[in-house]
């Protein structure tokens, strides 16, 4: 199986951060406003699930949410993902894969906050992963990150930021 195989099969569509996407689950149940974090807009569903896959040739660029997201590891080669906490300025890589002898996980999570961004191992054809995002994902809580804005917070990790982003947004 390849990459085109499971965007055909799942029906995913092209992810505005990168690669694709097809969304799996959305609770019907809301959590009220009132109930969450002063972060939140507006209500949002308990939880939300995707598919998501990266070929060789994409990223996932850098942006954040404002709920945590657990990304499971379900095919293909390992995947990258780059977590720069705001606070620490603390730069984290998670390798999702198959091989713990490889330091590879099948899950892990981001925290509500982080900027992060994600991209296939090198060698790796294609990744295809899971996101759960609690409280559910909304758009208006994704935050893309700025090229220049970022390379200004956090001159460390100038390598990754130039790799996980587009200078012209």
């Amino acid at each position: 199986m390849n990459a085109a195989y499971w965007v055909n099969a799942f029906g995913m569509q092209p992810h505005p951060e990168g690669g694709y996407y097809a969304e799996t689950y959305r609770s019907s149940e809301m959590i009220p406003q009132a109930g969450l974090p002063d972060r939140f807009s507006g209500s949002r569903s308990f939880s939300t699930a995707i598919y998501f896959l990266l070929e060789n040739h994409h990223i996932s660029a850098l942006h954040r949410i404002q709920s945590d997201e657990v990304w499971h590891f379900y095919a293909g080669g390992p995947l990258d993902v780059f977590v720069i906490e705001p606070s620490t300025h603390e730069l984290t890589v998670i390798r999702l894969g198959n091989n713990p002898d490889k330091g590879e996980v099948f899950q892990a999570v981001v925290p509500a906050g982080c900027w992060f961004g994600s991209k296939p191992a090198l060698e790796t054809e294609y990744s295809l992963v899971g996101c759960t995002v609690a409280p559910g994902f909304d758009f208006a809580d994704f935050d893309m990150a700025m090229q220049e804005d970022m390379l200004q917070q956090f001159p460390q990790h100038q390598a990754v930021i130039k790799m996980l982003s587009d200078p012209f947004i």
